[in-house]
């Protein structure tokens, strides 16, 4: 059955991802067929699930900072718009004559949640978790996992255990864990680790009573400032990326519905720009950039999985007829195969509405938000990781004027601390190299890591008029050709440059040893690439 689940998934991934989709569209078109063809999910895809939704938002949380949930601009949003879809949720059921006010309120609230798996994968894919739009999106999500949890014990499906007073206790453990992972190494055992903190932390939220996702979410959160957690990150991606195949085929999954299950599924995907719209006219209200808020929206604009529990639970009570969890699922799924492939095209829709769009935004922005100077710099490099980092050091040496710019806090910080000089801002909002003197700038070199990032930035670049140098960096030959079409004059692979700059490192070391031709043990040289 495992060999049929992971065909059937490959077959409809790869079809959907010929056509410009994103292959998780054609997951759920898997688990949709399989159902149709009287294929029954197993406990087993269950559990692959689940694993896999706990290993996302566990790595979505080593990315994460704390401090994004304290802004006004992620709780006061998050309360805000459930309050809205609840007071708008119990006066359409009021004019429809529903039965219960209350659990009106708990329908419309529950499908108020965006979904976190659909999110976090779709800002993980797009390298987006570190940028505004995304640290937004990830800390209203976590605001409604919270409330997810009072409104799950107002439904009466679980109250927390006592002892969950507990869990207040975790962060206390935080130095005992960051000694366990120092010592894991770099190979199975950190893998291991990380799988072991995630399914076995989220578990044991769950046995008090808690959400396991929410559980596996703080975890990764705790560990987010630890200087491994992006080597964390990336040993869990691989097998993060499997599991996740079981969650979207389980999603689709489910009994065939009759045609007016199916109507009202599309009645309520239908409500999906209307959910977005609240979204973003919330945001930019609080100040946030047209761009930063139509992104963050985009992202909320489906429905979670959490409805489907909440249906469960009031069908469970006799509170409503069994085809609502049918339509409940249908439109769960639907949602997912609407919002996946506007959150690919969501950077180009914003450029087509942007005229409008803009229109709306407050003359006070949010300081995060705000285009940068950068001075009296002559070579920008947009992106502080490894590569940008390295490159900067070597520039500095030639007496070169430079900054460096990155969408990351935590990078920036670090780079700060090291003494090079790092400021925020947004390669991939063409408003920002809209809005940039660029002047003085001789070269620009893109050291993102994602390909389509360095592709916008480019074209944004030469859109603007820049004529000096512009270089990147790509991972896969097929990168290259996009890269140089997008305008930029060179591009250098990470493997191959880093091959070069071996070898010269070694034959500078070894040629003081070559003039009387006699064997020599080189002398320690503590250096590094």
């Amino acid at each position: 059955m495992v060999a049929v689940w992971i065909s059937g998934a490959l077959l409809l991934g790869l079809a959907v991802s010929r056509i410009g989709l994103p292959p998780l569209v054609g997951f759920l078109g898997a688990g949709f067929v399989f159902a149709a063809l009287g294929i029954e999910r197993t406990p087993m895809l269950e559990d692959l699930a689940h694993a896999g939704v706990l290993l996302l938002l566990f790595a979505v949380g080593l990315k994460l900072r704390v401090k994004t949930l304290l802004r006004y601009e992620v709780w006061g949003t998050a309360i805000s718009h459930l309050v809205l879809t609840g007071v708008i949720g119990v006066a359409i059921a009021a004019s429809d004559g529903f039965p219960s006010w209350w659990l009106a309120l708990a329908l419309a609230v529950s499908f108020g949640f965006s979904s976190t798996v659909l999110a976090a994968k779709v800002l993980d894919g797009n390298r987006e978790l570190r940028a505004v739009h995304g640290r937004v999106a990830i800390g209203i999500l976590i605001v409604q996992d919270v409330v997810a949890v009072a409104l799950l014990a107002f439904v009466n499906a679980e109250v927390p255990s006592p002892f969950a007073l507990l869990l207040l206790l975790v962060p206390f453990a935080r130095p005992a864990i960051a000694w366990l992972l120092a010592r894991c190494g770099h190979g199975e055992l950190l893998v291991l680790f990380g799988a072991a903190l995630a399914i076995g932390g989220g578990e044991a939220f769950s046995a008090l009573g808690l959400s396991s996702e929410l559980g596996a979410l703080l975890l990764g959160t705790m560990l987010a400032d630890h200087k491994r957690s992006q080597e964390l990150t990336t040993v869990l991606w691989g097998l993060k990326e499997l599991f996740l195949v079981g969650f979207f085929l389980n999603v689709g999954f489910g009994e065939l519905p009759v045609w007016s299950t199916v109507i009202d599924s599309l009645l309520l995907v239908a409500l999906l720009p209307v959910k977005g719209a609240i979204f973003f006219l919330l945001l930019i209200g609080l100040g946030l950039r047209a761009r930063t808020s139509f992104l963050t929206a985009v992202s909320l604009m489906s429905y979670s999985e959490f409805a489907l529990i909440v249906v469960d639970v009031a069908v469970g009570n006799g509170l409503l007829d069994e085809q609502w969890i049918v339509m409940t699922a249908l439109a769960v799924a639907l949602s997912f195969i609407v919002a996946a492939p506007v959150n690919a095209f969501a950077h180009e829709l914003f450029r087509w509405s942007s005229p409008w769009l803009e229109r709306l935004e407050r003359d006070k922005r949010h300081p995060d938000d705000e285009p940068i100077s950068l001075g009296l710099a002559e070579i920008l490099i947009v992106g502080m990781g490894r590569v940008g980092s390295g490159a900067y050091d070597y520039l500095r040496q030639q007496n070169e004027n430079i900054v460096g710019i990155d969408s990351d806090p935590a990078k920036i910080e670090s780079n700060v601390r090291e003494g090079r000089r790092v400021a925020y801002a947004d390669a991939e909002d063409p408003s920002f190299w809209h809005l940039l003197n660029l002047d003085r700038l001789r070269a620009i070199m893109l050291a993102l890591p994602d390909l389509q990032a360095k592709v916008t930035a480019a074209r944004a670049l030469r859109r603007r008029g820049f004529k000096g140098l512009l270089s990147a960096t790509h991972l896969y030959p097929e990168e290259r050709e996009p890269i140089i079409e997008a305008g930029c004059d060179v591009t250098y692979n990470y493997y191959t440059e880093a091959g070069v700059g071996f070898a010269r490192h070694t034959y500078e070391t070894l040629r003081p040893l070559a003039g009387d031709g006699a064997p020599q043990k080189p002398p320690k040289v503590r250096q590094s690439l």
